[in-house]
């Protein structure tokens, strides 16, 4: 399997939150902001994957790319979209997929900078394979756990467009978001959902850069995987 060479990719700095409004629907802020993930009713898969293909693989929230780039290494024939509220990750990853593509890899990767929180009209019902929704921000304090992505509207999103063997994966090193996820699927009904404490019933080689500084730390985390009723 073919490997990047990161170093020839300095990390931006790293800052853990982005504005508030970022993490809220546009059609829901008062104000019109001045900096906001740019909406997309539409993509021409052409100008994001050599083939011109639909993802199948949907990476939520994708962070620096670690897991994206790694799966997408890992399965060249299979087209897989990030998407990140954090703009300086979104073109950190972009740089990383452009700059390895004349080497003839990650030609099946692509990072976006969106909110999901706006819903994911630009992708087809019934069309992607696995849902990917590793450590969200957790918005520790109840009054700001209107931010949370994590609500109906985002499960009705993610029912709409995973095929019917399609799967949700979350993981989390926060009990309180865990505990909150799995109320609201209850709550939902649409998903089941399942605890994998082994890397068997996980099923995913690829792991993200808090997965493994989790694992170094001895972070207990908890993996979740989810599929339609």
């Amino acid at each position: 399997m073919d490997t990047i060479d990161y170093t020839k990719y300095p990390k931006p700095r790293s800052r853990q939150h982005v504005s508030p409004n970022q993490y809220l629907p546009k059609d829901r802020i008062r104000i019109e902001p001045n900096y906001y993930p740019p909406l997309r009713p539409h993509l021409d898969w052409s100008d994001h994957f050599t083939n011109g293909q639909a993802p199948e693989y949907l990476d939520i929230g994708c962070g620096m790319g670690r897991f994206l780039l790694e799966t997408a290494l890992q399965e060249p024939s299979v087209n897989l979209l990030g998407l990140e509220v954090r703009e300086y990750a979104a073109n950190w990853i972009r740089g990383v997929i452009q700059g390895e593509r004349p080497r003839g890899i990650l030609g099946n990767a692509e990072a976006l900078w969106y909110s999901v929180a706006n819903g994911l009209p630009f992708i087809e019902r019934g069309t992607i394979t696995k849902i990917f929704y590793f450590f969200p921000d957790p918005w520790f304090k109840k009054r700001h756990h209107y931010r949370r992505a994590f609500t109906h509207q985002f499960l009705d999103e993610c029912a709409r467009v995973l095929r019917s063997d399609g799967t949700l994966y979350l993981m989390t090193d926060v009990p309180d978001v865990d505990e909150y996820q799995r109320e609201t699927m209850t709550e939902h009904g649409v998903f089941t959902f399942e605890e994998c404490s082994t890397d068997e019933a996980w099923g995913l080689s690829a792991r993200t850069d808090q997965e493994n500084f989790s694992l170094r730390k001895n972070i207990p985390y908890v993996r979740v995987k989810c599929r339609k009723r």
